[in-house]
C-alpha cells in the first residue's frame, strides 16, 4: 500500500555503505551481493563522478563533502543545552539547561541538530527538498543519528517524519523530512512510523511567516492515525524533520502526542536556525 510520505515512482536513495578494503568477487549469498554492489558503484562513479554533497565538486566519495563545505558546515557540538540542544558559546558543565528552557519548558523532552542552518547546510536542505537529490537523505540521515545518538537508545522507540498534507505531496512527489527518517530507521534500527502523524488541513508556506504567524499557521494541523490499534503510552516518539526555524511545525506535532501520553518525545533534524536570526525559509 502507498504511504503518505511517498506519492508516486520509486525513489533513489544513498546505500550509505562506506568501501571496504580488499574484495573479490568470489564467494555466494550477502557477502557475494554486497561485493557486487561495491562493483556497480565503482563503475558507476567511472561513468558519473561522484561530487560534493554541498557545492557539486567532484570528490573522492559519492555523497561526502570537499573540504571547503566541510569547513563552512556550523557543526553543532558539546557544549550545549542538554534540553534544546542549542550550543553554548563556552562549556557550562554536563546536563546544563539554557535559561530559555528553564523559564519556558518545551513539550518535547530532548531536540538535538546537526548543524546550524549556514551555507552548506543550507545548499544540502535545498538540493534535497526542492531539486530531486534525494540521494542525499542517506549521508543526511547518518549525520541525523550521530547528533541525535542520545536520543536513540530506546531499542522501541519509533521514527517519525513531519507529515505533509496530500496537496503537498502530489507536487513535490515525496517527503523530504520522511526520506531522513527512512534513512535513520535503516541505520539504527528502530522501526519507522511513515503514517503516524497526519496533516489533516493544507496550510500556507511557512516561508516569509513571521514566529506567530507560524505558530497560528499550524495550529490543529496534525493529527495521530494509529494502524492496528498502536498504544503510545509511554512510547518514545523521536520526530523528524530537515529544518528547525522557529520550532512551530515541530510543537504542533508534539502536543499531538503528548496528548496520546507518548513518553519520551524527542526531536532530530538536520539544521536548525540560530537563535535570534531572522527566519530565510
Amino acid at each position: 500500500m502507498k504511504h503518505l510520505w511517498q506519492h508516486s515512482g520509486p525513489l533513489s536513495a544513498a546505500t550509505g555503505e562506506e568501501p571496504q578494503g580488499g574484495w573479490s568477487l568470489a564467494g555466494s549469498g550477502r557477502g557475494a551481493g554486497k561485493r557486487l554492489r561495491l562493483l556497480a558503484r565503482l563503475v558507476q562513479d567511472l561513468i558519473i563522478p561522484p561530487r560534493c554533497a554541498g557545492c557539486g565538486k567532484i570528490v573522492q566519495d559519492a555523497n561526502s563533502l570537499c573540504g571547503t563545505c566541510w569547513a563552512d558546515m556550523d557543526w553543532i557540538a558539546k557544549p550545549y543545552c542538554s534540553v534544546s540542544g542549542l550550543p553554548f558559546s563556552y562549556d557550562l558543565g554536563n546536563r546544563l539547561v539554557s535559561p530559555e528552557v528553564l523559564a519556558h519548558p518545551p513539550v518535547y523532552d530532548r531536540a538535538r541538530s546537526v548543524a546550524l542552518f549556514g551555507s552548506t547546510a543550507r545548499r544540502m536542505v535545498h538540493r534535497l527538498k526542492y531539486l530531486d537529490r534525494t540521494d542525499l537523505a542517506g549521508v543526511m540521515g547518518r549525520w541525523m543519528v550521530r547528533a541525535g545518538a542520545d536520543c536513540l537508545t530506546d531499542p522501541q522507540a519509533l521514527i517519525v517524519p513531519v507529515p505533509l498534507h496530500r496537496r503537498r505531496l502530489w507536487r513535490r512527489r515525496y517527503n523530504q523530512s520522511a526520506l531522513l527518517a527512512k534513512a535513520m530507521a535503516e541505520e539504527t534500527g528502530l522501526a519507522f512510523m511513515p503514517d503516524l502523524l497526519v496533516r489533516t488541513r493544507p496550510t500556507r508556506q511557512q516561508v516569509g511567516l513571521n514566529e506567530a504567524e507560524r505558530r497560528m499557521n499550524v495550529e490543529g494541523a496534525f493529527q495521530l492515525n494509529l494502524p492496528d490499534r498502536l498504544s503510545l503510552t509511554g512510547r518514545t516518539v523521536v520526530l523528524i524533520d530537515d529544518v528547525w526555524t522557529t520550532g512551530a511545525t515541530l510543537e504542533a506535532c508534539c502536543r499531538v502526542l503528548r496528548r496520546s501520553n507518548a513518553g519520551e518525545i524527542c526531536i532530530i533534524t538536520f539544521a536548525r536556525v540560530a537563535a535570534g536570526a531572522e527566519i530565510t525559509i
